[in-house]
């Protein structure tokens, strides 16, 4: 069977902003390209195996059918993001608007650098029953980290929202929007992005800066760099 895969691991990163090209073995890779470009059920085990280059029962040696396919690369893809936003809110510190501002900045440079994997959230609906509670449960922890942050936002008085949980779930699908029709050759950098949508997301929750303060995410940026 397959060996873990670092880019699908909650622990495979040192730096939550880096990012390297995406390595996969060949045939999450070849199973990456054919779900985006086709769709999961278009995509046969039979044409996975001829794009790898191997018979498919040396395909079937290391994943049992192809819904052990969608599940590693699905419910890797979320591992690998909630292990950068577990990092990005610990670095953040105790100030929620710093750590509401980490947790856009991480999940904006996800769904960029890693936009493929990212857009394969729209085959979710294709998981068996049994794998679409694990992903669930991963996706509403994700969920979670953002709500929190808002929400202890407006308990401190920062942000002014009077729907928090509303404006998180908002805040979190702008974002995923991201992997949709983001383009390595864009006009803007991934950093780039991910300070306009800070700055979307300190809007949507109704943030005001104290006079003189500045914006608090461009500063962590800078300071991280």
């Amino acid at each position: 069977m397959s060996e873990p895969v670092p880019d699908l691991r909650a622990d495979g990163h040192t730096d939550w902003r880096a990012y390297g090209p995406l390595e996969l073995p060949p045939i999450l890779d070849h199973a990456l390209g054919a779900i985006v470009e086709q769709g999961y059920h278009a995509t046969t085990v039979r044409e996975l195996a001829r794009r790898v280059g191997v018979t498919v029962p040396a395909l079937y040696y290391h994943y049992s059918n192809k819904q052990a396919i969608l599940v590693e690369l699905l419910l890797g893809s979320l591992a690998s993001v909630l292990g950068r936003c577990r990092t990005a809110v610990e670095e953040a510190g105790d100030d929620p608007v710093d750590r509401f501002c980490a947790l856009v900045e991480c999940i904006v440079l996800f769904m960029t650098y890693r936009a493929p994997l990212a857009f394969l959230d729209t085959e979710s609906r294709s998981l068996e029953s049994d794998n679409r509670v694990r992903y669930v449960s991963l996706r509403d922890e994700l969920e979670g980290l953002l709500r929190n942050a808002v929400l202890e936002g407006v308990d401190s008085g920062e942000f002014t929202i009077p729907v928090p949980v509303e404006a998180s779930r908002a805040v979190l699908t702008m974002c995923q929007g991201i992997a949709h029709w983001y383009r390595p050759d864009g006009p803007l950098t991934p950093s780039e992005i991910a300070d306009h949508y800070v700055t979307i997301a300190l809007a949507t929750v109704g943030h005001r800066p104290k006079r003189g303060e500045g914006r608090r995410a461009g500063r962590t940026r800078t300071a991280a760099r």
